[in-house]
């Protein structure tokens, strides 16, 4: 099933500073702050949440399609996707911007400063989801405010079951901006903080949020994570990962599990186990997209944490 990703695209430099930002910061002079961080280690990943995404669906053996926006530099992206064999008919460059970028810097005590420039994900909303053809299921995940709307509501027009996933982009929205999308999806995605702003934000509680969609699927980071669906709730269960090196990604790679479950009609269960299983595998990974990732892989870890697979 062709899977429309909608969602950001970015460039992640990470920096590593080999201190702790709380000697070279003094909290009374906060008001008039002036640093600068020698660093040691650097490096720059290729992220975004529909490019993360799509990276661990066509590792399942799904069939992503990225919809995002790149900026003038982002032409080594494109290329990259495209040698991955990623579907990219709704990537768009917006040539007077600059690709998404994050800029972050870690200290000893895993503390990050972290700066993001949104550049060409600001006009995702230039991407129509009609442009698209053959698809039978969508994603809007964090990108520009404007865009999550629009394709939200370009996807319930078009009658295609989709997840909505605010991630990081949830604080853009108000009460009632929430409530339009979450009326709008068939499934809904967050994290367990994000669940408890989601709640605050439009005055709804846990089971409210759950009665208004198919699914709604709550991470609880090295807890596993909650699906509430059909009136039943499936806990899932954390894989345990071979090594943890870096979580960057590790809810975008749950989420691919999510959209492989659902476009393949599996239960819950077997679909939330799978998400978990991807999890596992992308955080033994630095970067969102540096994981080795196959179907066979993917079958054996399943096999060694929940006792059989689903294919």
């Amino acid at each position: 099933m062709r899977t429309l990703i909608c969602g950001s695209l970015a460039f992640d430099t990470i920096m590593v500073f080999p201190d702790r930002f709380a000697r070279h910061i003094l909290p009374e002079q906060t008001h008039m702050l002036s640093v600068s961080f020698q660093i040691s280690d650097m490096r720059r990943e290729w992220g975004g949440c529909a490019g993360n995404i799509a990276y661990n669906l066509h590792g399942l053996g799904g069939e992503p399609v990225i919809m995002g926006t790149l900026g003038s530099d982002g032409g080594a992206y494109r290329e990259r996707l495209r040698d991955l064999g990623l579907a990219t008919d709704g990537v768009r460059v917006i040539d007077d911007s600059y690709t998404a970028q994050a800029f972050i810097i870690t200290d000893h005590d895993d503390n990050q400063i972290t700066a993001f420039h949104p550049g060409a994900m600001n006009r995702s909303h230039v991407n129509r989801i009609a442009d698209v053809r053959d698809i039978g299921l969508g994603i809007v995940s964090p990108d520009g405010k404007d865009g999550m709307q629009q394709h939200a509501r370009e996807f319930a027009a078009l009658g295609i079951p989709f997840i909505f996933d605010p991630g990081q982009g949830l604080p853009l929205f108000s009460g009632d901006e929430l409530a339009e999308i979450i009326g709008l999806a068939s499934y809904l995605t967050v994290n367990d903080y994000e669940a408890r702003l989601l709640a605050e934000r439009t005055g709804w509680s846990i089971g409210d949020l759950a009665e208004r969609v198919d699914a709604l699927c709550v991470t609880l980071g090295g807890e596993g994570s909650i699906i509430h669906a059909g009136g039943a709730t499936y806990s899932v269960a954390a894989v345990k990962p071979t090594a943890i090196v870096d979580p960057t990604g590790c809810g975008d790679a749950y989420r691919a599990g999510l959209l492989h479950g659902i476009s393949q009609g599996w239960d819950w269960q077997t679909t939330g186990n799978l998400a978990s299983v991807m999890g596992a595998i992308k955080i033994a990974s630095r970067g969102g997209q540096n994981h080795a990732l196959d179907a066979e892989l993917v079958a054996t870890r399943y096999r060694d944490a929940f006792g059989e697979t689903p294919w």
